[in-house]
């Protein structure tokens, strides 16, 4: 069985937490912010974790980090 390939673009945008969870960084926080409020853009700068649904995608994805 041939090695696994890391996608590299997911590894630069997730990291694992220690109990196995992925954290993703919030989207919409690039350009065009003036319009947008104070709150909405101080909420978008937590991580969160990726979706249940989409788990199993990415560590697929990742299958060595």
């Amino acid at each position: 069985m041939p090695k696994l390939k890391t996608r590299k673009a997911v590894a630069k945008r997730v990291s694992i937490t220690g109990t196995g969870k992925i954290k993703r960084t919030k989207a919409n926080k690039q350009h065009i912010l003036t319009k947008m409020n104070t709150k909405r853009k101080r909420n978008l700068r937590k991580a969160t974790l990726v979706d249940p649904t989409n788990v199993k995608v990415m560590k697929k994805e990742l299958p060595y980090i």
